[in-house]
């Protein structure tokens, strides 16, 4: 799904605030609500085994755009844990609006089925040189789309696997299980010469890579040494 939750290169936001990291303890909630975010979504996905965590993300990526920008992070895990509840009868429309004493706005309902993981999509090894399947679709998907269509080295390969997003996010028990990928690409590569010199590391399920022509893409040796001439330059 190709919507308001991936904004990865739009412009028009302004500069992204960005800090380090110290050692110093930071909260993860800032309002005392928060907590209660996580915790529904894990009654419903963990203790009650009703949806799975892709299910929630295809959730949040369901509301609607006027009430994507006015929700903080917490309220969109909410809403999409709320509108699984009513979808699967835990609780109704009617009895979420009454609690609230006003209209529960949930998200939309899902217009695609999903699809299954692609048939005979190939394991790869560190080194590897991969193509971004350009794909766009309805439905959820965990591949950003700053980075299909684009070429990268594989990094790392998970020994666990996790059933393919496109299948579970949409409720299909039977997903296949894949690997995932740290994949590196060039920064350039992805947002063009007047980016700064550097590389971006994405997660990447399988059914989402192709092993890439070699005459196309650069190795990890080559993709150093850019870095390496433009910190010279």
């Amino acid at each position: 799904m190709d919507g308001i939750h991936d904004l990865g290169g739009t412009q028009g936001f302004g500069e992204v605030s960005h800090k380090i990291n110290s050692l110093k303890y930071k909260p993860v909630f800032h309002q005392e609500w928060e907590h209660l975010a996580y915790g529904l979504l894990f009654v419903g996905a963990g203790h009650m085994e009703l949806f799975s965590v892709d299910e929630i993300r295809h959730a949040i990526e369901r509301i609607d755009t006027r009430s994507y920008f006015a929700s903080s992070y917490y309220d969109r895990v909410v809403i999409g844990t709320a509108t699984l509840f009513v979808e699967y009868g835990v609780i109704t429309q009617e009895e979420l609006d009454t609690l609230l004493g006003s209209e529960f706005l949930l998200a939309l309902p899902a217009k695609s089925g999903g699809r299954s993981g692609p048939v005979g999509s190939d394991q790869f090894e560190v080194g590897d040189q991969v193509m971004v399947r350009d794909e766009f679709i309805s439905g959820h998907i965990r591949v950003p789309a700053y980075v299909r269509g684009k070429s990268g080295v594989i990094l790392h390969r998970t020994t666990e696997k996790w059933p393919f997003p496109d299948a579970i996010g949409h409720g299909d028990r039977t997903a296949e299980l894949q690997s995932t990928y740290h994949v590196q690409f060039s920064a350039k590569d992805i947002w063009g010469s007047s980016a700064d010199e550097g590389f971006v590391v994405v997660d990447l399920f399988q059914g989402y890579l192709d092993m890439a022509s070699y005459q196309n893409v650069p190795t990890l040796t080559e993709l150093k040494a850019r870095i390496t001439e433009g910190a010279e330059a």
